[in-house]
């Protein structure tokens, strides 16, 4: 089944971005035996982020949860580009977990439906292999001002 993913990632119309450079002392993926651990990454395209702010409904001047989902779904972009540019993205067997961080503002419930931009994601790309464990975290805020920060575990051949 070599370049299945390589196949879905063109049948779907994705292409991999470049991975993002650390902003801090980390390297963006690491290979553990058979997993690779993922650094947090943040909805960021072309050197900036998608959006900044905290996550809320109906409030002026904050991120929405359609954009904070959507950036969720980048945040699941760059981390496959992490591990892409680690191990190849062919090499992955199957998403094992998902960890989401949703700046929330105060008030705010909805972390699950936020992270469903990065499963989902995962889900069209792997299929029942991208069906993953997954933890949902409002926090207060997070680098650089992100509404998103998702980070993967996968399992590599």
């Amino acid at each position: 089944m070599s370049g299945h993913v390589t196949t879905r990632l063109a049948e779907l119309g994705i292409s991999l971005p470049p991975v993002v450079p650390p902003v801090a002392s980390y390297t963006p993926a690491v290979r553990v035996g058979d997993l690779v651990h993922t650094s947090g990454q943040l909805p960021v395209v072309d050197g900036q982020l998608t959006s900044t702010g905290k996550v809320s409904e109906g409030a002026e001047g904050v991120v929405t949860p359609a954009q904070a989902n959507a950036a969720a779904r980048q945040c699941a972009l760059n981390a496959l580009a992490a591990v892409h540019a680690l191990v190849g993205i062919d090499s992955v067997v199957r998403v094992v977990k998902v960890t989401g961080f949703v700046a929330s503002a105060p008030g705010f419930t909805g972390q699950p439906g936020v992270i469903n931009g990065a499963s989902d994601l995962l889900g069209e790309v792997f299929g029942d292999a991208g069906v993953h464990a997954r933890s949902a975290v409002g926090v207060a805020e997070l680098p650089l001002g992100a509404p998103v920060e998702v980070e993967i575990v996968v399992q590599v051949a």
